[in-house]
């Protein structure tokens, strides 16, 4: 955000100075681009302007590979990253104990480092990162190893959501309510993942045409090649994944999009079904314990893609079509969040608290009151109230409050309820 606006100050100062202009889109495209889409509207007078709109519009997309400094970055980081997957193999370290508990720090730091460096972070700010991180790295290693523990498995998985809030204060850059950079995060969470997924099914793709080519000429490499490639592989495509998004914003700009239109009425089609199977299945979540589970692995899915459909509509104006789309889908989540929290109520009233029930009804009253305002939000939307940057503000407020609760399950969940 700190570079974007740094930016527009500097095209507004240069509108007479077409060199320096130059010079400032040659530095950075992906800021330059970003600046001007968000200046142009108020300057089209302007005759430089309209030459720099139809030059960005349809100029040259090619791949930008940013400068040898982010190169080198990424090369490092994505080492590193695959140095930590291989310490189990490098020092005898138990897998089953070190995975749980550390996959998260194979990836997150370098993707906080990453951003720390782009926003131009204090000191003090990234040694609150860097101290964030490693109070869960020794907090997380210092629990005892019991396998069966319901407390430990909610706390490896909470840490992990406990990093990607770290992470999303390093890309935010700032303590204070931005509400562009917030709901930008989860921009780029779905943009990194449509990179990412991209770059495992090409890595994939050529992972099986490297084995099959050796196996021609007698050479069996699959052990080989996936403890060290593949390893070294999976760790680098968040990380790769993300310095193309955010050094090529155009490659899954127009796609992440697309996907949220798609997928919005798709998945309100499914959920309305599934409600309706549901009542003839005679499946029900009060008395099966696996299927509240998924029921709630839906709930988080479903509630994911709302946030990423309003955070990808906030960009700009939308049809009303699209908001009613989200809006039905957030009143049938609503319903399913219901179903859900009745059911966990009726489990702890028959059999007791436990630190799963504890767990999975603090998340679901967080997300119904989330999702609760977010339709009360598009509710005003579509009766002219509101504009759709007031559900934009909706979500990103809440955030922290998730953040919150993964502090609380992570390092209070194991003291509270033992190792149960």
């Amino acid at each position: 955000m700190c570079q974007t606006v740094f930016m527009k100050n500097e095209i507004l100062a240069n509108l007479d100075n077409p060199e320096q202009l130059e010079r400032l889109y040659r530095a950075d495209k992906p800021s330059f681009k970003r600046a001007f889409k968000a200046l142009y509207p108020e300057l089209t007078d302007n005759m430089l302007v309209r030459f720099w709109n139809e030059r960005l519009s349809s100029g040259n997309e090619d791949v930008s590979w940013g400068n040898s400094k982010d190169l080198v970055f990424v090369i490092i980081a994505s080492l590193i990253a695959g140095l930590i997957a291989k310490l189990p193999g490098f020092f005898s370290i138990d897998e089953e104990f070190f995975y749980p508990r550390n996959i998260g720090f194979i990836v997150f730091p370098a993707l906080s480092a990453y951003f720390a460096w782009k926003n131009n972070l204090s000191v003090g700010k990234i040694a609150l990162i860097a101290g964030a991180m490693l109070t869960g790295l020794i907090f997380i290693n210092s629990l005892p190893d019991v396998r069966d523990s319901d407390t430990l498995v909610l706390s490896c998985i909470h840490l992990g959501l406990f990093l990607w809030a770290i992470l999303a204060f390093a890309f935010v850059g700032e303590p204070r309510n931005n509400v562009d950079k917030r709901l930008g995060y989860l921009r780029y969470n779905g943009d990194l993942i449509v990179m990412t997924t991209l770059i495992l099914i090409a890595g994939g793709i050529m992972t099986g045409l490297t084995i099959n080519l050796f196996k021609l000429i007698g050479f069996g490499i699959e052990e080989l090649y996936f403890q060290y490639f593949g390893i070294f592989g999976l760790a680098a495509a968040p990380i790769v994944g993300t310095y193309l998004t955010q050094t090529n914003p155009q490659l899954v700009g127009k796609v992440s999009p697309v996907i949220a239109r798609i997928f919005s009425p798709l998945v309100l089609v499914m959920l309305v079904i599934y409600l309706v199977a549901i009542a003839y299945s005679g499946k029900d979540p009060y008395n099966d314990r696996e299927f509240l589970l998924i029921f709630n692995a839906l709930l988080i899915g479903v509630m994911a893609i709302i946030f990423f459909s309003v955070a990808e509509t906030a960009k700009s104006t939308k049809s009303q079509t699209e908001i009613v789309v989200v809006l039905l889908l957030s009143v049938v989540t609503i319903l399913v969040n219901a179903v859900a929290l009745s059911a966990i109520l009726f489990r702890i009233s028959e059999w007791g608290i436990t630190p799963n029930r504890a767990a999975v009804l603090g998340s679901n009253i967080l997300i119904l009151i989330n999702l609760l305002l977010v339709a009360a939000q598009l509710f005003r939307v579509l009766s002219k109230k509101s504009d759709i940057a007031g559900v934009g503000k909706t979500i990103a407020l809440y955030l922290p409050v998730y953040f919150l609760w993964t502090v609380i399950v992570t390092f209070l969940f194991p003291l509270i309820f033992g190792f149960k």
